[in-house]
């Protein structure tokens, strides 16, 4: 008796939205860093390369909808730029940004997991 199919199908949806921000919202601050920052330009060349590795990332959810699963990570994205500012650059979110996060990841759960027909 293994682990149900279900669950199986939510963790891989959990990482890989994970992996999917990680690599978005990564690049995207290594581009700002270069840009806004002073940064060396190869900060931004890294951040274009994880910018890419995030539209493959993305291909990997079990779900065929592509809609719906760009929808459902931008909840995720929200809540993770919130998250690495906090980490990598001493961001500190009010409660209206934390209540927004709340939100936004709930609208993930509801369109990625609510039941549906057929």
């Amino acid at each position: 008796m293994g682990i149900p199919e279900e669950t199986v199908s939510i963790l891989k949806t959990t990482v890989l939205f994970a992996l999917a921000a990680v690599a978005e919202i990564g690049g995207a601050w290594l581009v700002w860093q270069a840009v806004r920052e002073g940064k060396d330009w190869w900060w931004a060349g890294l951040g274009v390369i994880a910018l890419g590795a995030y539209g493959f990332v993305a291909t990997l959810q079990p779900d065929a909808h592509f809609g719906r699963i760009l929808a459902a990570y931008g909840g995720v994205f929200v809540a993770g730029s919130l998250a690495w500012g906090m980490i990598f650059d001493g961001f500190r979110p009010d409660r209206w940004d934390m209540a927004g996060s709340v939100i936004c990841l709930l609208g993930v759960a509801v369109i990625m997991f609510a039941p549906r027909n057929g």
